[in-house]
C-alpha cells in the first residue's frame, strides 16, 4: 500500500511564511516518509496511513504561530504500490514530454 498526499502548512500571517514552512517540512524528517516540496505544498508519501498522519501532525505542530492554516489531500490506494513519481512518469508519457515549462 502507498499514501500518497499534498500537505500544506502555513501561519496565517501577511510576512514570510519561509522559516515557519521549512520548520514545518523538517519535521517531517523524524518520520519514514519521502517528501518534496514545490511553490504550493509538500507531496508526502508513506507506506501506510498512521505513518503519513504522525507525519503531517508533527510538520502541523513545528509551526510556532498563533494560528496555522493546515492543508490536506490524501491519496490512499490501498490495492496497488505504486509511487508518487509514477504518477508523474505516466502524464509524461501521454504528452510525449516533461511535465513543465521553464518560462
Amino acid at each position: 500500500m502507498t499514501v500518497i498526499a499534498l500537505l500544506s502548512v502555513a501561519p496565517v500571517t501577511e510576512e514570510s511564511m519561509a522559516a515557519d514552512v521549512a520548520d514545518a517540512v523538517a519535521a517531517l524528517d523524524g518520520f519514514d516518509v519521502a517528501y518534496e516540496t514545490n511553490p504550493m505544498g509538500t507531496v508526502v508519501e508513506a507506506d501506510d496511513i498512521d505513518t503519513l498522519l504522525d507525519a503531517v501532525s508533527a510538520a502541523h505542530k513545528a509551526v510556532d504561530a498563533d494560528r496555522v492554516s493546515t492543508v490536506l489531500k490524501i491519496d490512499d490506494k490501498r490495492t496497488s504500490d505504486g509511487r508518487a513519481r509514477e504518477k508523474v512518469e505516466a502524464v509524461e508519457r501521454e504528452l510525449g514530454r516533461e511535465a513543465r515549462s521553464d518560462r
